[in-house]
């Protein structure tokens, strides 16, 4: 009976400073692990690095650390944690493969957040669709159309597509093309769209704008006009020059030629 309360003792002792090593490695691992996310979420943070991107990175690093921490506290109560490590391993691998196209539009979305090709507020060309971006999500992006549509494209669409952002520049080149009747005086329409862009406020001196024949199209002698302006600025821009010239040909006498076509009717009686 003694020798039986002898062995006890030793098993709940040898025991007992097992659970105090587990619970001593669990504890100091835990603190470590909140260190390390304040630590890696502060340097980021100098570096710039997106919110969204910060509280994601700073939560799985945390997660993974504290699975280390908990699979080194279990071998110190003497249990195989290489079984464990197993079963993560292949439920790792068919979580991955079960959510290949979800996992692939959150890597995009990781790539967006982090290189920033475009922000909040940008007006972009992504995944074949034009809008104004108004969320930057980890799985997807939103847009609004400018008829207040709301678009929301996955990720992967837009990391491997070509993407256009109109906003990324402070300033953008207005390109309008205008024709003229043959028959009309050259120079005097030439020089209409040179005081109407110099007379638009909105329009940059320097660069400065380009003026010039294009091309001695079928029916028409085709005018380039190339202004600046703030990117802002640019459909305002567009649609006013666009009025403002065809109201000054009209009121000076410069046809703007469309397309025609003459039918000839031979009587044979």
């Amino acid at each position: 009976m003694e020798k039986y309360i002898e062995l006890v003792q030793t098993y709940a002792t040898e025991f007992g400073l097992k659970i105090l090593a587990a619970l001593a490695v669990f504890i100091i691992g835990k603190w470590a692990a909140k260190k390390l996310r304040k630590v890696v979420e502060n340097l980021m943070k100098k570096g710039s690095v997106d919110p969204t991107l910060i509280k994601f990175i700073s939560n799985l690093m945390y997660t993974i650390l504290l699975v280390v921490v908990i699979l080194a506290a279990l071998s110190q109560l003497g249990i195989q944690t290489t079984s464990f490590l197993a079963i993560l391993g292949a439920a790792g691998l068919a979580i991955g493969l079960a959510l290949q196209g979800s996992l692939s539009n959150f890597a995009s979305g990781v790539l967006l957040i982090f290189f920033r090709p475009f922000k909040v507020g940008d007006f972009v060309t992504v995944g074949g669709e034009s809008g104004s971006v108004s969320q930057i999500q980890l799985f997807t992006t939103e847009l609004k159309t400018p008829d207040n549509k709301v678009i929301i494209i996955p990720n992967s669409q837009i990391t491997s597509n070509v993407i256009t952002n109109f906003s990324a520049q402070e300033t953008r080149r207005v390109d309008l093309t205008f024709g003229i009747g043959y028959g009309d005086d050259l120079l005097k329409a030439k020089n209409i769209l040179n005081d109407l862009v110099n007379a638009d406020e909105r329009i940059l001196k320097d660069p400065a704008p380009f003026i010039a024949v294009s091309e001695l199209a079928d029916s028409s002698v085709n005018f380039v006009v190339r202004a600046w302006t703030k990117t802002g600025d640019y459909w305002s821009v567009y649609f006013d020059m666009t009025e403002k010239v065809k109201l000054t040909f009209d009121k000076e006498g410069i046809s703007i030629p469309f397309p025609q076509r003459d039918v000839h009717i031979y009587n044979h009686n």
